[in-house]
C-alpha cells in the first residue's frame, strides 16, 4: 500500500510537471495584452511598446499595448489585478507602484499580494528643469528662490506616487524648501504645461526631457543621479548642491498572482535576452536608459527592498497624495 501511495504521488507530480512544461512550450498561443497604467508618450509607454515589439518577434505572437492611466497608476493596475492569471494580461509597472504601497495604503490591491514579478526592464535618471521664465540657472539659485518665496513655486508631476512626484517631495525635504505639487493625469500634460509656463518646475525622465532641454523649451538645472549623466557631462547633479540626493525611474513587468511559474520564467528569460542584447544596450545608452537584468527571485527581492526604501522616504518626508 505504501509503495502504491508513493507511485501515485510520483505519477501526479510527473503529470503536473509535464502539464506545466507543455503550457510553457505552447505559450503564447494568442495575443498578449500589456496594460500601461500611465498616459501615452512617457517612458513606461515608450518602453512598453519597445518590449511588446521585441517580445512579439521572439515569441511569434502579438503583444498589444493598452493604456489605462489614472489615479497615479491605480486604475490600470487594479484592472490587471482582477484579470485571469494566465499570462495573457501583463502590467508595465514602475517605482510608482512601490511608492504607492506606503503612500496610498487604501488602494484596492497589494503589489506583492496580488502580483508576481516577471522582470525589470531599465532605469534612467531624471532631470530637474524649470520654465525659462523662472529666474534661476542653478540648483542653488532655485533653492534660494524657493526659500525666499515659500510655497509660491510649483512643480508638476504625472500623478501622485510617480517618480516625478516623489523626486519633488524628496528634493523639498532634503533642501528644506516648500513648493506646491501640481499632479497631472499623465506625464504628457505635465510636460505641456512646463513648456507652456503654467508650472515652474518639474522632475522628468532624462529619456524624454533631454531633447526639450536641448531645444530650449525648458532649462535643465541638474540630473538626479549620483554621478553626471554620460550624455550630459556638462550638467551637474542635484547631489552636487544637495548632498546624497538621488532619484530615478525604473520599469518592469508583472503579472497577476497565480500566473503559472513556467510562463513567468519563460517571459523572464525572453525579457533578459532583449535587455542584454548589445544593440539594445547601445540604443538605450544614447537615450539615458540603463538595462536591468534579474531572474524572478532577484526581482522579487528588489521589489521588496524598493517598497521598504520608499516607505521610509514617505515617512520622513511627510509626503501625502494630493
Amino acid at each position: 500500500m505504501l509503495n502504491l501511495s508513493r507511485t501515485l504521488k510520483f505519477t501526479a507530480l510527473t503529470l503536473a510537471l509535464a502539464s506545466g512544461l507543455a503550457q510553457a512550450q505552447s505559450y503564447p498561443n494568442r495575443p498578449v495584452k500589456i496594460v500601461v497604467p500611465f498616459a501615452a508618450g512617457g517612458p513606461a509607454d515608450n518602453y512598453a511598446r519597445f518590449m511588446a515589439q521585441r517580445l512579439g518577434e521572439e515569441l511569434k505572437q502579438s503583444f498589444v499595448i493598452d493604456n489605462k492611466p489614472g489615479a497615479g497608476s491605480i486604475i490600470g493596475t487594479d484592472l490587471v489585478a482582477k484579470s485571469p492569471a494566465d499570462g495573457y494580461t501583463l502590467l508595465m509597472m514602475s517605482n510608482t507602484h512601490t511608492v504607492n504601497e506606503s503612500l496610498i495604503p487604501t488602494k484596492p490591491f497589494g503589489l506583492m499580494k496580488d502580483f508576481v514579478g516577471i522582470a525589470p526592464v531599465n532605469y534612467s535618471n531624471l532631470l530637474l528643469v524649470v520654465h525659462p521664465s523662472v529666474p534661476v540657472k542653478t540648483v542653488g539659485e532655485l533653492v534660494a528662490l524657493a526659500k525666499f518665496k515659500p510655497g509660491k513655486l510649483n512643480y508638476a508631476s504625472s500623478g501622485n506616487g510617480t517618480p516625478y512626484h516623489m523626486a519633488g517631495e524628496l528634493f523639498k525635504f532634503m533642501a528644506g524648501i516648500d513648493m506646491t505639487h501640481v499632479p497631472y493625469k499623465g506625464s504628457s500634460g505635465a510636460r505641456t504645461d512646463i513648456v507652456g509656463g503654467q508650472v515652474d518646475v518639474m522632475f522628468d525622465a532624462e529619456t524624454t526631457m533631454a531633447a526639450m532641454s536641448r531645444d530650449n523649451k525648458v532649462r535643465a538645472l541638474a540630473g538626479t543621479g549620483l554621478a553626471r549623466s554620460a550624455n550630459l557631462q556638462d550638467l551637474p547633479t542635484v547631489a552636487e548642491t544637495v548632498p546624497k540626493f538621488e532619484a530615478t525611474i525604473w520599469l518592469g513587468l508583472m503579472a497577476p498572482k497565480g500566473t503559472p511559474a513556467e510562463v513567468v520564467n519563460k517571459l523572464n528569460a525572453e525579457v533578459r535576452k532583449i535587455v542584454n542584447n548589445p544593440d539594445v544596450k547601445a540604443a538605450w545608452a544614447k537615450q539615458g536608459a540603463v538595462p536591468m537584468s534579474m531572474n524572478v527571485p532577484e526581482f522579487e527581492q528588489y521589489l521588496n527592498a524598493d517598497i521598504a526604501k520608499w516607505a521610509n522616504i514617505v515617512k520622513v518626508s511627510g509626503a501625502k497624495p494630493d
